[in-house]
């Protein structure tokens, strides 16, 4: 069983086989009244509990942090001021429901669910397809829409760090905003701030996402220059803080979230910020990064990138050759399931993950 949690509603259902075995159950979040809320959550569980045809063997879901994850205890959260001094909901529901409880971030589920069913696997599958010999084992999963989040991958396994908040991405300092934090451009707010700079209008005047980018591909009038100008912000921001981070990761990017739908006007300025460069002192140009950075959803980088530098190399002493393909590259594209159904498949992912490691 599982559960999307927002500050105004709570969305219910369950998995079986990586697929939805029951509807969708929705309840209000009664973000401001602890008991009320957590009476909603199991009001929720239990009602998917009574449409199932068996007893669920786990309850994995994602819940906002901070928390501590691990132990499934929930820290004082922004969108839902109930909670506050350390509510401990993870062993609440195990000794309601009797069954094993995970919780995570929504950022960590969704890389994880696009690591072991989405994103991953897609590239991997086009690499073997092209009878290149590179894959990719790790994986920069974003979430970019009410904020910035972000999860981590590695080698199959879920990143968390030891105090749950690894790939905290949002935390990532501004590059237009030194001042702040990347959600000053990157989210829903920043971007339409961005526009109301650009088109000297207030921000309740601004128009929503959705409208900024019809008016970018003309599909609404509108000031054209502010929208690509606010997009154009937004990514050269967000291709600076991916940048920092795949120094640490060296992985490909997935991009999910309700800004990912614009990705035709934003994604390739993400891609050239990446491959930007530093100047020494001396006015001597190197690059950001030392691997080449393709746009994955753009078909000459795609087919660039899958075909690489591949050659055939000899085995010095023998007669034999082996394939090798020298350069180093990584790769930004967009989610192709969905953040909600990747978030859903990464808590389904790890609890039989975790569930194996119990048995």
């Amino acid at each position: 069983m599982t559960l999307d949690a927002g500050g105004t509603n709570l969305v219910f259902t369950a998995i079986r086989g990586g697929e939805l075995v029951t509807d969708e159950i929705t309840l209000p979040s009664h973000s401001d009244d602890l008991d009320k809320c957590l009476s909603a959550v199991v009001e929720g569980f239990n009602t998917v509990k009574s449409k199932l045809k068996e007893s669920p063997v786990a309850i994995s879901f994602a819940f906002p942090g901070p928390a501590d994850y691990p132990n499934g205890i929930i820290g004082d959260l922004p969108n839902l001021p109930a909670f506050r001094g350390g509510v401990a909901l993870g062993p609440m529901l195990h000794d309601r429901f009797n069954v094993p409880v995970f919780i995570n971030n929504d950022g960590d589920l969704y890389a994880y669910g696009e690591a072991i069913a989405g994103f991953l696997p897609h590239i991997n599958g086009l690499l073997e397809k092209e009878g290149s010999p590179k894959r990719y084992k790790n994986l920069l999963g974003l979430t970019l829409g009410t904020g910035f989040g972000g999860g981590i991958v590695h080698d199959g396994s879920l990143f968390d760090g030891d105090n749950s908040i690894a790939g905290e991405i949002w935390l990532s300092r501004d590059k237009l905003s030194p001042l702040t934090n990347i959600e000053e451009h990157a989210s829903i707010h920043g971007l339409k701030k961005a526009y109301a700079r650009e088109a000297g209008i207030e921000i309740n005047d601004s128009p929503e996402p959705k409208e900024i980018y019809e008016i970018c591909i003309g599909k609404r009038g509108g000031n054209k220059s502010a929208a690509m100008n606010a997009f154009a912000q937004m990514a050269e921001a967000v291709g600076e803080a991916i940048a920092t981070a795949v120094t640490l990761i060296d992985g490909l990017v997935v991009i999910g979230g309700g800004l990912s739908g614009a990705s035709s006007v934003f994604l390739q300025r993400v891609v050239d910020e990446m491959n930007g460069s530093f100047i020494k002192p001396d006015g001597t140009r190197f690059r950001r990064l030392v691997a080449n950075v393709y746009n994955l959803e753009d078909e000459k980088a795609l087919k660039k990138f899958l075909k690489g530098s591949t050659k055939e190399i000899p085995v010095y002493g023998s007669g034999r050759r082996v394939v090798y393909d020298p350069e180093a590259r990584l790769g930004v594209g967009i989610s192709k399931i969905g953040t909600s159904r990747a978030i859903s498949l990464g808590a389904y992912a790890f609890a039989l993950m975790s569930l194996d490691k119990i048995s």
